[in-house]
Order: C-alpha cells, then structure tokens, then sequence
C-alpha cells in the first residue's frame, strides 16, 4: 500500500465538515460524509489509515456505524475480512458484549464469531474520549482475538481519549 502524500492528507481532511451544535448545543460534529464521497480522498485516507499496520493484521474490526465504511474499504485493500461491531440488538446471534459509560448515559456493543489467533485493526472515524475505541479492544479480547493497533481518520486530542487506550496499543491518526 503506497504512502499518502502530506498535500493528499491534506485535501482529504479539507473535506471534513463542521456542524455546530450537533447533535447537542455545543458540539462541534464533525462529518466525514463529503470525505467519504470523493474517490481521491477515500482511496488516500484508506491507505493512511492501513499503512502504519500492513502486515501486522489479519482481520479489520469496525465500530458502528462511521467505522463501518472506513474499516469496509481498509479490509477490502488490505485483502482481509471485516467484523462489524454493533450496538446492542443489531446483532442476530451476538457471541460477545461490552457495556461502557457515555457522557450521558450507558451503551453496549456487540460482535458473532470466533478471533482465536486473529490479529485485529481496529478502525473508527474519531478518537474523542475513548470510551467506545476501548470497549471495542475489550470486546475483540472477548472474542480472542488481539487488537494490534487502531486507526482513526480524527482524534479530538482534547478530550483524552488516547491516554485512556491501553499502551500497547498503536494508534494512528490519518
């Protein structure tokens, strides 16, 4: 997978765009729907985001739903498969759950199937306080599987979240 040129990273995250007060006042809600529409950027922010890891990963797990796409085109160039982490009830037969504390509440997550020996990339859009990003490596472990790094397209460094991720892990910001 080539490198991403700078002036590349750059015209992608130009694409981002800002909502205000969404979905709550004071928020600054970030979109990545434009990003994700034009060929050139998609392609670039794909391999940004596999590119650190190739090589150490046998399987790409995405968080719903924004993860979905990204990790979607991750696995499809790495070649790998995809595991589609849900949120509680989307999941037919879930093998795994993990619930975890929201500013506002409690959430649950869920994954089917058996990572025995996997070797998991964990992908999402944003890294904001980690709570998501962390119930996920807790629910791969779950499954047996080993997250051996995590690649987002934005990291909101601050709210914290990275320092909230276990220290193992890599993580990497397209």
């Amino acid at each position: 997978m080539p490198d991403p040129s700078p002036a590349a990273l750059e015209r992608a995250e130009s694409l981002i765009a800002i909502t205000p007060d969404f979905p709550s006042p004071g928020v600054l809600f970030r979109d990545i729907g434009p990003l994700l529409t034009d060929a050139d950027a998609l392609a670039t922010v794909t391999h940004a985001l596999a590119a650190p890891f190739e090589g150490g990963f046998d399987l790409v797990a995405g968080v719903e739903a924004r993860g979905f796409l990204l990790a979607g085109a991750v696995a499809a160039t790495a070649g790998t498969g995809l595991l589609p982490i849900r949120k509680a009830g989307k999941t037919p037969r879930p093998t795994a759950s993990v619930d975890y504390a929201l500013e506002y509440g409690v959430a649950t997550i869920e994954a089917a199937g058996d990572l025995t020996g996997r070797r998991v990339l964990l992908v999402d859009d944003v890294l904001a306080t980690g709570g998501t990003l962390v119930a996920a490596i807790s629910l791969v472990e779950q499954l047996g599987g080993t997250v051996t790094g995590v690649a987002v397209v934005l990291e909101l460094s601050d709210l914290g979240g990275r320092r909230r991720l276990p220290q193992a892990r890599a993580v990497f910001t397209a």
